[in-house]
């Protein structure tokens, strides 16, 4: 993305967060194709057929975004973490949604003698529940580290664009990634 083409996306973001609809209908197709291969980088391990496709996952998170978007974003590398905090939200529910669908939520109630067993569900909802999961509990141990994970795995972003976001050394951030994901093996390997 060129010079301009950034500046344009930061006046359309503080614009867009200030409530201009025309600001946001103008900036999705600045920022679509960079939200779409991001979505698409989450959707590529998805195990279990899912309704939830990447043009409606950045539909989604663009929409709730947007809704509840901070009066101040300051910059295209604030708005793309803000974008991928959005887009885990809206997997994380979405694969919440499915596994209370899966426990019956909604089902007609039979007896025990009519119900037929159930075989274990293969798919990765679990997986994105529980990798959700340990990086809340990360972050009230070390709110930094859960950051970077976010904007890194989530995010896509460089160790050189967080350490520029969070305001830290690369060398920081480099020390945080490589303590987080060591955290989070340990804590998903228990699971």
């Amino acid at each position: 993305m060129s010079g301009d083409a950034t500046g344009d996306v930061t006046q359309l973001l503080h614009e867009a967060a200030q409530g201009s609809e025309e600001a946001a209908r103008r900036l999705m197709p600045l920022v679509y194709a960079e939200l779409r291969a991001l979505a698409g980088s989450y959707m590529k391990d998805e195990r279990h057929a899912s309704t939830l496709q990447p043009t409606a996952l950045v539909n989604e998170a663009f929409v709730r975004l947007l809704s509840g978007a901070p009066a101040e974003i300051t910059s295209r590398t604030h708005f793309f973490a803000l974008a991928a905090r959005a887009m885990r939200h809206v997997l994380v529910d979405a694969a919440r949604e499915r596994a209370a669908s899966k426990r019956g939520a909604g089902a007609v109630h039979v007896t025990l003698d009519e119900a037929v067993p159930a075989r274990p569900q293969s798919g990765t909802d679990p997986e994105i529940i529980a990798v959700h999961e340990a990086l809340e509990k990360l972050a009230t141990l070390h709110e930094r580290q859960a950051r970077v994970v976010e904007l890194r795995y989530f995010g896509g972003l460089t160790i050189p664009e967080i350490a520029s976001l969070l305001h830290v050394s690369t060398v920081t951030i480099d020390n945080d990634w490589a303590a987080a994901r060591a955290w989070l093996f340990r804590q998903l390997s228990r699971a």
